[in-house]
């Protein structure tokens, strides 16, 4: 605590006190334990409920009980961080740690390099994302995510599963939240990716300005060894500088589409259709044909959209950092598949259905951009919603894309929180230009899905987006089960005989 100046105050009378349990839940049992008081919302009562259950020690930013030892420190979420990482044995040490920031595309990009590693180096990798955990070789090692990065706690003691069961690497998304509530402070990561930026998340539970989003999503550079930055981001001068502060010219590579200047590595489209995409990566300077078998090599990406070759050319970069084989990539993004990402359910009279997590505006134009290019002569029917009491800037966001391009357009429930879905909607529909789109609100996210569905054509495209795979609605604080929107759509497909 003295080391980063976070010691205000302590008091320890059992300097021989064996910790075996820390907490920041008052329900747990604390036997032995370190309580932390930490949250805007604490209050004196859950500290009283913790020392009830066997809490010996607790940390805080102020002064509660005097009947058992403390800590007092200038910040709680800190302190739980940098104390998580001691109590567990310090397991970052003992991973090769590979994150990923951005508004889009962080969760397709793990992906893709969690699978090429794991074909490079079998039962080594783990995987820490917005889906899915993976912290060891066993299906009972793979459990949904709840948060996109965990609580630091959390987050240490999953790093300490992979150790113990024989992982070597981890691959994970970090989110400005990350960074915003000290989940990852003191924490340094062997290779940093920048993958891009747009305004999102902005807030009064979240960012309150997009300066702060971006401070936070740039500490990412600034706590990595060797970055990684789509040279195309907005705001790329920023984020180049925050990575020089820590790191030499040789330790950033920048990766680019089509022909742009101060780039190592290039990425041109050939082909892309429904079925994949094809492309090429080039080396465009010295140290990027240091890492390249040959200057240029062609992969074939399995998950549709061409938009998701930047996310593939940011994975390709992290693997061949790595030292994996191009031919070890290219197996890999072959069969590339991410749960919640451009699944397409094709029917026999009821069009294409696709499900894509897209939940802003950037990655919602990417993906009906790619769309109404693979698709001119059809209609784009979507079904959408957005969170409450968070990303409040989508609801603008959305009511822009849907405009521009969509021809229809459902707006139902999407993790409402503490807020009426039914204004969440209302302040979509309000921005939109009626004159282009035809619009209604179903709050019922089934009823709306299936309502959609039974009124397409063969040669309508109907997209259920922003939920992905979520197998729950987050209402008033509670995770209401939700089938999730491909079995959602595919149970409608069934019921009607397509």
């Amino acid at each position: 605590m003295k080391k980063h100046d976070l010691l205000v105050s302590s008091s320890v009378s059992d300097e021989n006190l064996e910790v075996t349990h820390i907490s920041y839940n008052s329900k747990e049992d604390q036997t032995n334990g370190v309580f932390f008081c930490k949250g805007n919302n604490f209050k004196a009562e859950y500290l009283d409920q913790a020392i009830k259950n066997g809490a010996k020690f607790y940390v805080s930013e102020k002064e509660y009980s005097q009947d058992i030892d403390r800590l007092i420190v200038k910040n709680a979420s800190k302190a739980l961080s940098l104390l998580s990482a001691e109590f567990y044995g310090n397991p970052q040490n003992d991973l090769f740690i590979i994150a990923f920031t951005g508004t889009k595309g962080k969760t397709t990009t793990s992906y893709f390099l969690y699978d090429i590693l794991k074909r490079a180096y079998p039962k080594q990798v783990g995987l820490f994302s917005t889906v899915d955990r993976i912290i060891g070789p066993k299906p009972e090692d793979e459990f949904k995510s709840d948060l996109t990065t965990p609580e630091s706690m959390d987050l240490f003691h999953d790093m300490r599963k992979c150790v113990d069961n024989g992982f070597k690497y981890l691959v994970m998304e970090v989110s400005s939240q990350a960074y915003k509530k000290n989940r990852v402070y003191g924490l340094q990561f062997d290779i940093g990716g920048f993958l891009n930026i747009t305004p999102d998340h902005i807030g009064p539970n979240e960012h309150p300005t997009y300066a702060d989003y971006l401070n936070c999503k740039k500490q990412l550079m600034i706590n990595s060894k060797v970055n990684i930055i789509n040279r195309q981001t907005n705001d790329y001068d920023t984020v180049y500088a925050a990575a020089k502060q820590t790191s030499d010219d040789k330790d950033i590579y920048r990766f680019a589409k089509d022909e742009v200047a101060d780039t190592d590595f290039s990425i041109r489209n050939k082909e892309s259709n429904l079925n994949d995409s094809v492309f090429t990566y080039t080396a465009e300077s010295d140290k990027a044909e240091d890492l390249q078998d040959h200057s240029e090599y062609t992969y074939r990406l399995g998950l549709v959209g061409d938009f998701n070759e930047l996310n593939a050319g940011a994975a390709i970069t992290a693997a061949k950092i790595l030292g994996v084989k191009n031919e070890v990539i290219a197996d890999s993004l072959k069969s590339a598949f991410v749960p919640g990402r451009m699944e397409h359910i094709n029917t026999n009279s009821h069009g294409t259905i696709f499900v894509d997590y897209a939940h802003n505006y950037a990655s919602m134009k990417a993906l009906l951009s790619f769309l109404k290019r693979e698709y001119p002569a059809s209609k784009v029917k979507v079904v959408v919603g957005s969170p409450g009491d968070k990303g409040v800037s989508r609801r603008a966001g959305f009511a822009k894309v849907l405009t521009e391009l969509a021809d229809e357009a459902i707006l139902t429930t999407d993790d409402p929180g503490f807020e009426d879905p039914a204004d969440i909607c209302k302040q979509i529909d309000d921005q939109i230009d009626h004159t282009k789109v035809k619009v209604k609100t179903v709050l019922d996210r089934e009823k709306a899905i299936s309502e959609m569905i039974k009124s397409s054509s063969n040669d309508d495209i109907v997209v259920l987006a922003a939920k992905g795979n979520d197998p729950y609605q987050k209402t008033k604080g509670v995770d209401v089960p939700y089938a999730s929107d491909p079995v959602v759509a595919k149970k409608i497909l069934k019921d009607i005989g397509d």
